[in-house]
């Protein structure tokens, strides 16, 4: 297990070589010049070269790419030309907020998605089962921006429930909390309890047809005992599988639902840096996301050792 994981450590590092290369090579691309954003449409030749040189706008492509790299190797990301704050910090006081959004939206994801496909699964064939598919279908078709705005309608507008915008840390206490993170939680978490649903559902059909299921219920197990101390185990690796990847798919929905609510998470930050044309936040910014993920797929692999013992001595 401990080769397996150090194998999948190496294989970040290329990983976000690649990852960081290719958006440093799409900017580069893009027709917007950054130094026109930042000195403004009525700049001169001189102001606009001048701002070039500031951003190292001018050096060759790999020889900004390499010193960039190096930079971030020594935990330099660099100063925003905007905002004219240390990219690093400001990543740091935003990462938690969008982790703890995160976080949320991911147990909410969890409790609806096992719920619904558990259920499903025992009744299959059923009204439950015909009820859950019906459900997940109709969550699957709305999209994070449509479920936050029908959201805040619904319980910010109509009934003042909860805030429409604004954000409280854990930190804060877990009522403030649960009271402003609970509405974009929600908003990140529809698809992803919908796919989760199915997948469990899924799973679990298949784990309760194995012959050692059928042996435990003939020995007079209860249903619940069954699932929980038998099936559930063995139906985890495919659900846990999905989960990694519905976290990063949360990750690129954290854009337009902190957005939407005025959260200044990550999700934020990326837009205000792609409208100012902040090209070293945004580069910071994918560095930020691409260690997340790769952390999030670690955990994965890494749970596939408790869930299934024969990976443990590899």
């Amino acid at each position: 297990m401990i080769r397996f994981v150090g194998y999948r450590l190496l294989l970040a590092v290329p990983t976000i070589v690649l990852v960081t290369f290719l958006v440093f090579a799409l900017m580069a691309l893009s027709p917007a010049d950054p130094a026109v954003a930042i000195a403004g449409d009525d700049a001169t030749p001189e102001q606009l070269a001048q701002v070039r040189h500031d951003l190292g706008l001018d050096d060759p492509f790999l020889i900004r790419y390499a010193d960039w790299g190096w930079q971030a190797l020594q935990g330099n990301l660099g100063v925003s030309p905007v905002t004219h704050q240390s990219v690093l910090s400001d990543l740091q006081f935003r990462l938690p907020i969008t982790l703890s959004l995160l976080l949320l939206a991911l147990v909410f994801s969890i409790v609806i998605g096992v719920l619904l496909g558990t259920l499903a699964a025992l009744n299959r064939g059923g009204v439950i089962d015909w009820v859950a598919n019906g459900v997940t279908n109709l969550l699957m078709a709305v999209p994070p921006f449509v479920a936050a705005t029908l959201l805040v309608l619904m319980l910010a507008v109509a009934r003042p429930l909860f805030p429409a915008t604004g954000y409280a840390t854990v930190t804060a206490g877990v009522g403030p909390y649960l009271t402003y993170m609970t509405l974009p939680a929600l908003a990140l978490a529809v698809i992803p309890a919908a796919l989760l649903m199915r997948q469990v559902r899924g799973a679990l059909i298949d784990a309760m047809e194995e012959d050692y299921v059928r042996t435990a219920r003939a020995k007079g197990l209860r249903t619940w005992t069954v699932v929980g101390k038998h099936a559930a185990k063995n139906a985890a690796i495919p659900v846990v599988t999905v989960l990694g990847l519905l976290i990063a798919q949360m990750l690129g929905g954290a854009v337009v639902v902190e957005k939407i609510f005025a959260i200044p998470g990550l999700g934020s930050a990326s837009v205000e840096s792609v409208l100012t044309g902040d090209l070293v936040t945004l580069q910071g910014l994918v560095l930020v996301v691409a260690l997340v993920v790769i952390v999030v797929n670690l955990l994965v692999d890494a749970s596939y050792g408790y869930f299934n013992p024969k990976l443990r001595t590899r």
